[in-house]
């Protein structure tokens, strides 16, 4: 069963550009993952200061491998310092 993950990052004041620099260094390496489905970066139109991570995986086992890479470990050694982040993981139910 597929996995989406919706991820919400709000950079800590004056961390914008570190955040943004760090998220756009995620999505090569993650979308060539074997059982990545998307991985795309948007940014709010109503604050500058926000991005939403939108993943789509495989199953679950796709998700752990994932998390296991080096460059998701890189991801979170960092983004706390540039950062406040809700990860919503989600199942799908009706999906087109």
């Amino acid at each position: 069963m597929a996995v989406k993950i919706v991820a919400v990052l709000t950079a800590r004041p004056g961390k914008a550009e570190a955040l943004r620099t760090l998220l756009d260094g995620m999505l090569a390496s993650s979308r060539a993952e074997a059982g990545n489905l998307r991985y795309d970066l948007w940014q709010d139109q109503a604050d500058a200061n926000r991005f939403v991570l939108d993943e789509l995986y495989v199953d679950a086992a796709a998700v752990a491998s994932h998390r296991a890479t080096a460059h998701f470990q890189a991801y979170l050694s960092k983004i706390n310092d540039l950062a406040e982040r809700t990860a919503l993981v989600l199942d799908p139910l009706t999906v087109a």
